[in-house]
């Protein structure tokens, strides 16, 4: 695709796939989009677990409830307290290895392949189940798994803009009630702060 663009809309979660493997060669370019992603004071708070062994990957589909995709390889996108460059890395690994994980999504994208993300972080027994299986040393945490692979399904390209979502500059003064009060729908499908 040459517009990233209709890479970007293209990008759907995948969860069917063809028994074609995906060479290391492809999946290392993965694991490369995934480290040029943005950090936070470029802390690079993470490592990566690349999965094609079939034993493994069936350890993992009967470890998370979530995880029941055929493919035929996947990525584990862990937060490293061992490898981040500095002490943010502690602090903001959530969104910097979220920004690696959607860098995979769209490389995978944009190399033919179907991928979907699977969470694990922050639910414990999830976590554990992936530690466990993956022998993850300590001040490792697997933020996710993408399973990656020759889709078997196809979806069309969508956007899912919300013209309602989105605010020009700032919130009217109207919008607001209370400072971050809570929000509830009355029956008429009006909202109200408390």
């Amino acid at each position: 695709m040459d517009n990233f663009i209709d890479v970007i809309l293209a990008r759907r979660s995948i969860r069917k796939y063809t028994d074609q493997p995906v060479s290391k060669e492809i999946l290392e370019t993965l694991v490369k989009a995934a480290m040029a992603a943005p950090s936070a004071m470029n802390a690079q708070p993470w490592e990566f677990v690349v999965i094609t062994e079939p034993k493994t990957l069936a350890s993992l589909r009967g470890s998370l409830i979530f995880a029941k995709m055929n493919a035929p390889a996947a990525i584990c996108v862990l937060g490293s307290e061992r490898m981040q460059k500095n002490k943010t890395g502690s602090r903001f690994w959530v969104q910097d290895c979220s920004a690696a994980t959607e860098n995979i999504l769209l490389a995978a994208t944009a190399l033919g392949l179907g991928s979907v993300w699977v969470g694990v972080h922050p639910v414990a027994i999830f976590t554990r189940a992936v530690v466990k299986v993956l022998n993850l040393p300590d001040g490792v945490t697997p933020l996710n798994l993408i399973f990656v692979g020759y889709p078997a399904e196809t979806k069309e390209s969508r956007t899912q803009y919300e013209e309602k979502r989105v605010h020009w500059e700032a919130f009217p003064p109207s919008e607001k009630k209370g400072i971050r009060g809570k929000r509830t729908v009355t029956e008429n499908g009006n909202e109200e702060s408390e």
